[in-house]
Formats: C-alpha cells, structure tokens, sequence
C-alpha cells in the first residue's frame, strides 16, 4: 500500500495538536478560546464533556458580558436624553453643562474646556492642549486612569479629579472639549455609548452657538 504523503495543513494540525498535548492547561487558561472552537461531532469521555462544558460556560459569559454593556448603554442613552432636554430654553448652556448635567448624567464631573483665556463655566486649556489630549480625527476618546492618574485631569475635573476612575472626552468645534468623569466605569461603558456621547455632544455644540449668538444679539 503507497501512503499518500501529507498535505502543509495536515502537518500544521499534527504540529498544533502536539504542542496543546504538551500544554495541557493552554485551552483551560483561555476559557474565551473555546467560543471560535468548533464543537465535536460527537461527545465520549470525560475530557470531551469537559470541553463542552467550558464552551457553554464561555458563551454564557460572552452573552452576560453583551446583556451588562447594553443595559448600561440604554441606562447612559435615558441619561443623555435628561440632559439634552435641560438645554432646551436654557438662557446660559454653559452654567446647565456646569451645574446640572453631573446630577442629570449621574456623573462625578462635566466640564467644558478651551483653548484660550479663563471664561465662565469653562476650563481653560494651554495652546495645543485639544491635539494633545484628542489627536486629528478622534471625536471621542475613553481614558481609564492609571497608576499615574489621567493625564490633565486635575485641569479637566478639578477637585474631583482624585475620585475619577473613567473619563470621556467629547471634541466640540473649535478648540474645546467636553469632559465628563465618573467613580464608577460602568456609568461610561465602554460598550455601545458612542452614539449616546455623539449627540450629547452635538447638543452641547448647538446650545453653545445659540447661547453665544443670543448674548451677542443687540
């Protein structure tokens, strides 16, 4: 009998199976692997009831993980919704953002920040701080702090900024930024709240340039 010789990709299966037989841990250490593995045909033994069983056990966290972002998304999106609607007839958008989004967004600190000199209810940044803090092209940018805490977040948070555990920053037009930060991460997902920061964002620009077009109006 001639043995046909093996093909590239049977040689790269033998190499692979060879080195997880050696690492007999390496699946069972990396529970999330088990979600693009495709199941045995059939089950036999108790090794391959075990693999079943941490696949299931991978999904079932991958659909928890899914079910927390989107309540926390829809719960950001309900938020967002409350503080766009106190923009509406406000004669002063900058106090609103100051002074009542962090309770309406259940946030720890809202600020608007730019370029330029010190203005009411705006945090003042130093030339090219915006490009530093929000590259070209980014419109929103989630920071989780570190061992050194966030980069200019005593400038952008103030006295609040030793309880931030999680910032966004929210390019507006021009030179500024909204930020907002909170204690507690899950308040900014950072799963599915792009849209919701999108339009809060957009509406802080729109009742920023009626406000300013009003208060230069004769």
């Amino acid at each position: 009998m001639t043995l046909l010789p093996q093909t590239e990709e049977e040689d790269e299966a033998e190499r692979i199976a060879a080195w997880l037989a050696a690492r007999p841990h390496f699946l069972a250490e990396r529970p999330a692997l088990y979600r693009r593995l495709e199941p045995p045909r059939r089950v036999h033994g108790e090794r391959l009831a075990d693999h079943m069983a941490a696949m299931l056990a991978a999904e079932r966290h991958a659909l928890r993980d899914t079910a927390r972002a989107a309540r926390s998304g829809d719960s950001l999106a309900t938020r967002v919704q409350g503080a766009v609607l106190a923009l509406i007839g406000s004669h002063d958008p900058a106090e609103t953002i100051a002074l009542e989004w962090p309770t309406l967004l259940g946030l720890d600190s809202v600020a608007l920040a730019a370029e330029g000199l010190p203005r009411r209810h705006i945090r003042p940044l130093r030339p090219g701080g915006l490009g530093r803090l929000l590259p070209p092209g980014r419109h929103l940018l989630l920071r989780d702090r570190g061992a050194a805490g966030l980069p200019d977040g005593a400038a952008l948070h103030g006295e609040t900024a030793p309880l931030v555990a999680r910032d966004a920053l929210l390019r507006l037009p021009g030179t500024g930024l909204l930020a907002l930060g909170t204690r507690e991460p899950a308040l900014l997902p950072a799963q599915g709240s792009g849209r919701a920061l999108d339009f809060l964002a957009r509406a802080a620009a729109t009742a920023l340039a009626s406000g300013g077009r009003e208060a230069a109006a004769p």
